[in-house]
């Protein structure tokens, strides 16, 4: 496995770069922006493809590098279902994997210190984002964090991992780089309470200021999402009202691009063809399956997903290469559902 921990020292942020070989796919916990040119930089050096951005939480002290990377790489973005971000590609639940080629993460939901915040677990290793800190655990003062579920999160959850589990934090300010579940149990301060009415007397006075940037983190962390007004704009996409009334037409293939999980999870809109996003490129490209069959036939090719953010990206990919009759369904499958379309499951 490539692994990476990379360093923001002006917000205290760990990074982490993951990979199952050279050449191969790959994600990134927690970007900062500042950064995404030496992301950028090693998976280039390093003979990656980045395909997930992922964030753990919604950070307040720094502005995430997620839409970014995703606007360079056309990478997926992803955060917990519990977000306020306003788009992101995907959505993960409790008891989900975050895949790439040849990785498989646990998604387990660990709230607290925000009401969004997740952790994502490798057999030897686990990524706590602001959860549980190396001899600490992150506030529970803003951001609908609660100390009480914080607690749960932590004693129920992540302390019932293998004692030498490696935990690799969102954040640090003292240097410290890695500990294990075994290290903390003993020797983090915050740890060595008899209850949770204790925990929860701690968290809650610790009196601590508010970080530098929330102010201007929070909210634009909260609007990362692709502009799909731009497509839109450019008459490259349906409503999902619009697209009621042509799915099933003759001239319309309907194209799903989210992945398996996602389909099963949240249902499928009758009649589609399943090609996951990772599959675009070679799909649209000269002699693929999308590019033929447009190029064949006067079909429509109206691509959708979870929240329009793949299929924008998609309809973009597709015109740049000349399948100029591509759009897609605005908002994706969650438009689709509000607006009473049928699924199956």
């Amino acid at each position: 496995m490539i692994f990476r921990q990379l360093f923001d020292s002006v917000s205290g942020t760990y990074s982490y770069l993951l990979a199952s070989r050279r050449g191969g796919e790959a994600l990134i916990i927690d970007p900062v922006l500042e950064k995404v040119e030496r992301y950028l930089q090693l998976v280039n050096e390093l003979d990656l493809k980045l395909v997930k951005a992922v964030d753990t939480h919604l950070h307040a002290d720094h502005i995430t590098g997620l839409g970014a990377l995703r606007d360079r790489t056309h990478c997926v973005t992803v955060m917990g279902e519990q977000t306020k971000a306003d788009v992101v590609s995907m959505r993960l639940a409790d008891g989900d994997k975050l895949a790439i080629e040849g990785l498989a993460l646990d998604v387990i939901y660990t709230p607290g210190h925000t009401d969004d915040s997740y952790s994502f677990i490798l057999p030897d290793r686990v990524f706590t984002g602001d959860t549980l800190l190396i001899r600490g655990t992150g506030r529970t003062d803003f951001q609908n964090g609660d100390p009480r579920q914080q607690y749960e999160s932590i004693f129920g959850r992540l302390l019932k991992l293998p004692d030498e589990t490696l935990i690799f934090p969102a954040h640090d300010y003292k240097g410290e780089t890695v500990s294990t579940i075994a290290e903390e149990k003993a020797f983090n301060p915050r740890l060595q309470v008899k209850s949770v009415d204790e925990y929860v007397e701690i968290m809650n006075n610790l009196k601590l200021a508010n970080p530098k940037m929330m102010d201007v983190a929070v909210p634009a962390n909260m609007k990362v999402g692709l502009h799909q007004d731009e497509i839109a704009g450019r008459g490259w996409s349906v409503t999902a009202d619009e697209a009621l009334a042509i799915v099933g037409r003759p001239d319309v293939a309907l194209i799903d691009l989210r992945e398996s999980a996602e389909r099963e999870r949240h249902g499928v809109i009758p009649g589609a063809i399943h090609l996951p996003y990772p599959r675009l490129q070679e799909n649209i490209a000269a002699g693929g399956m999308l590019n033929e069959l447009a190029r064949s036939t006067s079909k429509q090719l109206l691509f959708y997903c979870a929240f329009g953010e793949r299929s924008a990206m998609a309809v973009q990919a597709a015109q740049d290469v000349g399948i100029a009759n591509a759009r897609h369904i605005q908002g994706g499958i969650d438009a689709w559902r509000k607006a009473g379309g049928p699924l199956l499951r």
